[in-house]
């Protein structure tokens, strides 16, 4: 669980990130889940777009992908998610 000063830190690292995922009407998927894991072990900090032809509520989708990628949601502003989880073997960012 991050602290919010953490949040506060992520959020400010993640203010100059774009986008590298977008969920779209199919909705969160498994292939889905195990990209973005993936992604978070390189990365560990990432933004994913929610588009516009999504059925799902934007809080649903961010539960799910952090639920099915072991994250922490950060935040949600707009149709952005920041998700973070730590990396076991690229960890770069050192949290305060």
């Amino acid at each position: 669980m991050l602290t919010g000063k953490q949040k506060r830190f992520l959020r400010a690292k993640a203010n100059q990130l774009k986008p590298i995922f977008q969920v779209g009407k199919i909705g969160v998927n498994e292939n889905m889940n195990e990209q973005i894991a993936d992604a978070l072990e390189k990365r560990e900090l990432l933004k994913v777009s929610i588009l516009q032809n999504c059925l799902e509520d934007k809080t649903v989708v961010a539960e799910q992908l952090a639920e099915g990628t072991g994250a922490e949601v950060v935040q949600i502003i707009g149709n952005n998610i920041v998700l973070y989880k730590e990396s076991k073997d690229n960890k770069h960012i050192v949290l305060p």
